[in-house]
């Protein structure tokens, strides 16, 4: 179950580089994710979690931009990938089955992979059914709030 969670928060990575992050860091400030006496134990600071959340706001207003990136481009693909190990390993260290902080690493790296293609190939997919891509952005963000209630619940 750890290490499921571990990849389910990796693919969120996949659709945003910043919210799953923000999302763990804010998790262990609270309390909920016990990361404390491990090597990622800085996250649940709250200069981080503030700063991964501003990041994350800044990345979820710049992605309805036109000129946005996309999100497979090599620096963007590496970013969700790192960010995809980095909260893979804080989910699995962290929870109360704990599993090992590389193989939740390892599954959260594989999970941001897939979900950097599968959520761009939906989003994809939305902006050709509404014709335009804003409304396909904003039901990913709906969609991404959605999944993110049920790993919280899962968890």
């Amino acid at each position: 179950m750890t290490l499921g969670l571990a990849f389910l928060i990796g693919f969120l990575n996949g659709a945003r580089t910043f919210l799953a992050p923000a999302l763990v860091a804010w998790s262990a400030a609270f309390g909920w994710l016990d990361i404390a006496g491990t090597g990622l134990g800085w996250l649940g600071a709250p200069a981080p979690a503030a700063i991964l959340t501003l990041l994350a706001l800044g990345e979820l207003y710049g992605d309805k931009r036109p000129e946005a990136p996309n999100r497979t481009i090599s620096y963007g693909l590496v970013g969700r990938i790192a960010m995809g190990a980095l909260t893979g390993a804080a989910v699995s260290m962290g929870a109360v089955d704990p599993a090992s902080g590389w193989a939740g690493a390892a599954l959260g790296a594989l999970g941001a992979a897939i979900g950097t293609f599968a959520t761009l190939r939906a989003r994809l997919w939305l902006a050709g059914k509404f014709g335009k891509d804003l409304p396909a952005a904003l039901t990913e963000d709906a969609l991404l709030v959605i999944a993110i209630a049920l790993l919280i619940y899962a968890a």
